[in-house]
């Protein structure tokens, strides 16, 4: 009998905190106007026909500083992004299976927009904002990029979102 109430305490609570968070909703949250939103995320439009809750958040993607001058390189997106999006960002949300987001407005397995999708280099500043600055991507339980990836997306950020360094694909 004690095994049954335990379990019924827990399925309670874990039913309370789904309707808890459910009620905080946050990035990809549906919205029609900042209200609907988090006090740090703005009711944005990301398509045509569908505004959610993202973070807008400053500075734009090219007016941050890229590091110190023996940081190195500016990162490229062959050599050294395309990588750590495959390993934390791609497998079953941003790439071609989106299962794990239901986003199918971009990609972060192109560099660019194909299609009308876009690609990372179009999400420069989110792509910032959300795995680099505030660290809420990729969610819990996902693979996380290291705080050494997180500055080479920092940095690639800062430098322009450069392609390869030879200019090829």
């Amino acid at each position: 009998m004690r095994i049954l109430l335990n379990a019924l305490v827990l399925a309670c609570a874990l039913a309370a905190s789904g309707c808890f968070l459910a009620e905080n909703a946050g990035p990809g949250h549906p919205c029609s106007d900042d209200s609907e939103c988090p006090a740090s995320y703005r009711c944005v439009t990301v398509s045509a026909d569908q505004r959610s809750c993202e973070v807008v958040y400053p500075p734009a993607p090219l007016e941050t500083d890229a590091g110190s001058v023996d940081a190195g390189p500016v990162p490229t997106w062959c050599q050294d992004i395309r990588p750590i999006m495959a390993a934390s960002c791609v497998a079953s949300c941003h790439g071609a299976d989106t299962s794990g987001s239901k986003r199918t407005d971009f990609r972060l397995d192109q560099y660019a927009a194909i299609g009308g999708v876009n690609g990372a280099r179009d999400l420069a500043a989110r792509i910032k904002a959300r795995a680099v600055d505030t660290q809420t991507m990729p969610p819990p339980g996902n693979p996380a990029p290291s705080a050494t990836e997180r500055e080479l997306l920092r940095r690639w950020i800062a430098g322009g979102t450069p392609l390869c360094a030879d200019g090829g694909t």
